[in-house]
């Protein structure tokens, strides 16, 4: 049992398989100009008369009425008919004990002649000459259009209604002008959207269009602009070649500078293939005008200078309805004995063959590098299936339509027919057409054949390519198709390995009016021209097109940057002075060495505070000093780092209330050292030396700062500010001073007491020097007031964390200004000099200057 089911399981794994390689596995034929034949393609019209017989009628031998000029295409139009009426008659389900006949006229069209009118109508009309004694039931006519509509009143005068099978023509769809006839092909409703899908496909987007002047080439070009404005196709040139011969070659000349001066590379082309088009082809070929041509099946041809139509030497695309293929078909044209057929016909010379596509050997990996015996050898090695052109189709289902409406017939009267046994049965030929006009049915190849034109929407099509081989010798391969069945997206589909077998892809040439515009520019039109014409420019700044042709650049978003190229946008560098920065670590480095330092000195103060050097400057005042710097120092450290609000806060009140202690109490020492000096008498001033007083400067000073920054507080605050637009491709991060107003009030109250302690200092340089720091004090002011005076510009003139490094090199540059200048001698004769730290030394020169007065 479970072998059974494992056996059944690989049946259908592999019949799915195979189901699926049918579907994408694509086809390809292979056409032979045959040099003996000097007419190439050019078509025969005919009349395929159908009557019927009493009983089974064996078809051995068949004969027609043909001209001796007929090419193989006509031929394989006949035996598509015989192989209908064959499969009809032998099979008893359709028609039973009845067979359908078919009288076959077939004449060649002479040059310059679309009417048709040049035979004898006694000859070719049904049911109008007399010697016929034989009743026709329908006329099947291809597939020369101009024909149908010339002999379609003598036919309908005759009462004999005709079914069309060649192409469809929207004239001969006017049922008002031609109420006998019907045409079985199918409207091409999709067939610009399809040809649109595949320009769309190779990116091409500035063709041209060539069709005929008539209402059939007038309505398919209204489509097509239709379906390329949808799709942002341009139309370069579009040409209307006129039906009449003479008005056609009159504007031959100007129809050829249109094609010549236009820069598309790729030109549809529709219309009537029997108008001047086809001679207009043909001439423009020989002027030297290739192009890659993209049509429908009737203009796929062998011209009579024995090479293709639509020949070019990058290749053409064809269009064709799709279809199955009819496997009776293979066999029927391989079992047939020749000498019942035309002398002319042989299988060699059959236009319309196929072959079963596989890859090639693997030492033929592109067709144009083949040798041409290895694609010979290659193509004839391959099994061989045949298959019917659009034309031959149509007329293999016009007898099948034909048979299921006498059946129709049948069954709506036995009760008539079974009266009459034995006689020769006559059906009513409207009757019938009526029927068959809203006829619905399954073909042999399992095809549904819906006759019913106004409910046919034939949105199938095959996508055929001939691509550039040899003159003489055309392969045709099929290389996609398209459904229009399918959701947008997906109806086009391509074989991508046969299209690189076929040809170079890289070598198909573009068909664009202006080069695309890469990554990094937009595009922007041209006036008074077609939107796919334009020029590229660059992106705005900060805006970025990451592809191809892009209409309008994309802003990159507020923590991102355009690249160079503008293509990407990038991650914003965060600018803000870090610890892991380089400059950061050293800054921090300068403030903690510079604070240790700064507490070494005070230790050393302390463990001295009993010696003259110390003593004499007032020594409460140094402590201050030394712990105001020590502050200063530290304070730095808040501007390193991504800030806060509350860092932010308390970066500004830090620094401006270190430095404003600091500075008052450089101007107290100052003010000290003064009254030490000048005042030498008991008096009223004494009492100030006395009682401390220049101490409360310090506090007095930092009182007024406090209520400055207690205003700039509670007005405008600094807060966090984040900058994405001051430097390119940075975030600068910073403390926002919010009040300018505020901010330069405090920085201008500290430098007013720094300048005060620098004009005290200054004033008294001349003093005895013995253990007197105001020379020092004047140094130190005049460096700390040049260092903030520098400051200001240098400020305004950097961003980021420059602005910031600056900042704090100020304040380490300021407080190592006042620490080296007042402290670095006093601790170099405390530690290195101390013989000169004594009393002895500091009344000295201080009764020298006594007596010197």
């Amino acid at each position: 049992m479970k072998n059974t089911f494992s056996l059944i399981s690989v049946f259908w794994f592999l019949k799915i398989s195979i189901i699926f390689c049918h579907l994408s596995d694509p086809r390809c034929f292979w056409r032979i100009k045959d040099a003996k034949n000097d007419l190439g393609d050019k078509e025969t019209y005919c009349f395929f008369s159908i009557y019927t017989k009493q009983g089974y009628v064996k078809n051995d031998y068949f004969s027609w009425n043909l001209d001796k000029k007929v090419t193989p295409k006509t031929n394989h139009l006949i035996f598509s008919v015989y192989l209908a009426m064959e499969e009809i008659n032998k099979n008893g389900h359709i028609l039973p004990n009845i067979s359908l006949l078919v009288n076959i006229e077939c004449g060649l069209e002479l040059y310059g002649e679309r009417t048709g009118l040049a035979f004898k109508s006694e000859e070719f009309i049904p049911n109008y000459y007399c010697r016929n004694h034989r009743k026709y039931l329908i006329v099947l006519t291809t597939p020369k259009w101009g024909v149908s509509t010339s002999l379609g009143p003598l036919l309908y005068i005759s009462r004999v209604p005709e079914l069309y099978c060649g192409h469809f023509h929207l004239l001969l769809n006017d049922n008002e002008q031609f109420p006998h006839l019907y045409q079985i092909s199918p409207k091409d409703t999709s067939l610009p959207l399809a040809m649109v899908s595949l320009v769309v496909h190779f990116r091409w987007n500035w063709i041209g269009a060539i069709v005929t002047n008539d209402d059939h080439g007038i309505q398919f070009l209204s489509e097509l602009r239709g379906e390329m404005q949808k799709h942002i196709v341009c139309l370069s040139v579009a040409i209307i070649i006129q039906t009449e011969k003479f008005m056609a070659l009159k504007e031959f000349r100007m129809n050829y500078n249109k094609i010549a001066m236009s820069s598309a590379t790729v030109v549809i082309v529709y219309g009537d293939k029997d108008s001047p088009i086809q001679f207009t082809l043909i001439m423009w070929k020989s002027e030297g005008i290739w192009r890659i041509w993209v049509s429908v099946s009737q203009f796929d041809m062998i011209t009579v200078i024995g090479d293709f139509l639509l020949y070019s030497s990058t290749g053409s695309f064809i269009f064709s309805h799709q279809q199955s293929e009819i496997s009776g078909f293979e066999k029927f044209i391989q079992t047939v004995h020749p000498s019942n057929y035309s002398s002319e016909f042989s299988l060699a010379k059959l236009w319309w063959t196929y072959f079963t596509c596989s890859l090639p050997p693997s030492n033929c990996k592109k067709l144009k590098n083949c040798p041409i015996k290895t694609v010979f050898k290659w193509l004839f090695m391959t099994p061989i299936g045949m298959s019917m052109s659009d034309i031959s189709y149509n007329l293999y289902n016009a007898m099948y339509a034909v048979a299921h409406s006498v059946h129709e017939m049948l069954l709506q009267q036995v009760d008539i027919w079974s009266t009459n046994a034995g006689t020769e049965l006559e059906f009513d030929s409207w009757k019938m057409f009526s029927i068959l006009k809203t006829l619905k049915f399954v073909n042999p190849a399992g095809d549904l054949v819906n006759m019913n034109q106004n409910l046919k929407q034939d949105t199938e099509y095959d996508i055929f390519y001939i691509p550039n081989f040899q003159k003489y010798y055309g392969l045709k391969m099929k290389i996609g198709r398209f459904s229009g069945y399918l959701p947008s997206g997906q109806q086009l589909y391509m074989s991508k390995e046969m299209m690189e077998w076929a040809t170079d892809m890289d070598q198909i040439l573009p068909s664009i009016c202006s080069m695309p515009c890469r990554p990094g520019l937009r595009k922007s039109p041209q006036e008074e021209k077609d939107i796919c014409c334009f020029v590229c420019n660059p992106c705005p700044e900060n805006e970025i097109s990451n592809m191809t042709n892009m209409d309008q650049c994309v802003k990159c978003p507020e923590d991102q940057y355009a690249n160079e190229d503008q293509t990407l946008c990038l991650q914003k560098v965060v600018d803000v002075l870090d610890y892991r920065d380089p400059l950061g670590k050293s800054l921090a480095g300068f403030a903690l060495c510079f604070s240790v330092l700064t507490s070494i000195v005070l230790c050393v103060f302390l463990k001295h505070r009993e010696s003259p050097i110390v003593k004499a400057n007032n020594q409460t005042l140094s402590y201050v000093l030394l712990i105001s710097l020590i502050f200063c120092f530290i304070c730095s450290l808040l501007y390193i780092g991504h800030p806060t609000m509350f860092i932010c806060i308390l970066q500004q009140t830090a620094f401006a209330i270190a430095f404003t202690v600091a500075a008052s109490t450089v101007l107290a020492k100052t003010i000290t050292v003064i009254l030490a000096f000048k005042i030498t008498v008991p008096g009223r001033m004494r009492w100030l030396l006395v009682s401390g007083a220049p101490k409360y400067i310090i506090f007095v000073c930092t009182m007024i700062q406090l209520i400055f920054c207690g205003i700039w507080l509670g007005t405008s605050p600094p807060f966090v500010e984040t900058d994405v637009h001051m430097t390119h491709g940075h975030i600068i991060i910073v403390c926002n001073k919010g009040s300018v107003i505020a901010f330069y009030c405090v920085l201008g109250y500290m430098g007013s007491v720094a300048l005060a302690s620098f004009t005290v200092a200054f004033l008294s340089r001349k003093l005895p020097d013995t253990f007197n720091e105001a020379k020092l004090l004047t140094f130190s002011m005049l460096v700390f007031c040049s260092v903030w005076i520098t400051f200001i510009p240098v400020y305004h003139s950097t961003k980021g964390k420059t602005m910031v490094a600056v900042e704090v090199f100020c304040i380490l540059a300021s407080s190592a200004g006042l620490l080296l200048c007042i402290y670095a001698p006093k601790c170099y004769i405390i530690l290195l000099r101390p013989q000169k730290n004594s009393f002895y030394k500091f009344r000295k020169p201080h009764s020298k200057s006594e007596n010197i007065s």
